[in-house]
């Protein structure tokens, strides 16, 4: 796939960019290379390489158990009260 003006204004549309003229064409040859090592890819043979869909994330046991770092946390905190930071207000 050869890279064009088209396509190159509408990639810097969608970018948000805007591309100096005098690299315009810098650009063009360096997307069309990248697209170009891009589409070799669709040449690798993968037929043999074996899915292992069955690999799962092990788990862990969801046991609830105490623990009391909030309070270890707010003891830290200049002000607090009932469980929560005070902070100054800020509106």
């Amino acid at each position: 796939m050869k890279v064009d003006d088209i396509l190159l204004h509408k990639l810097e549309k969608l970018a948000m960019i805007q591309i100096q003229d005098s690299k315009r064409e810098d650009f063009k040859n360096e997307l069309t290379e990248i697209i170009a090592k891009m589409n070799s890819l669709q040449e690798v043979d993968t037929s043999n390489i074996l899915l292992n869909n069955e690999q799962k994330t092990p788990m862990r046991e969801d046991i609830p158990h105490n623990t009391y770092i909030r309070d270890d946390i707010l003891s830290q905190a200049p002000k607090a009260q009932d469980g929560y930071f005070i902070v100054p207000k800020i509106l």
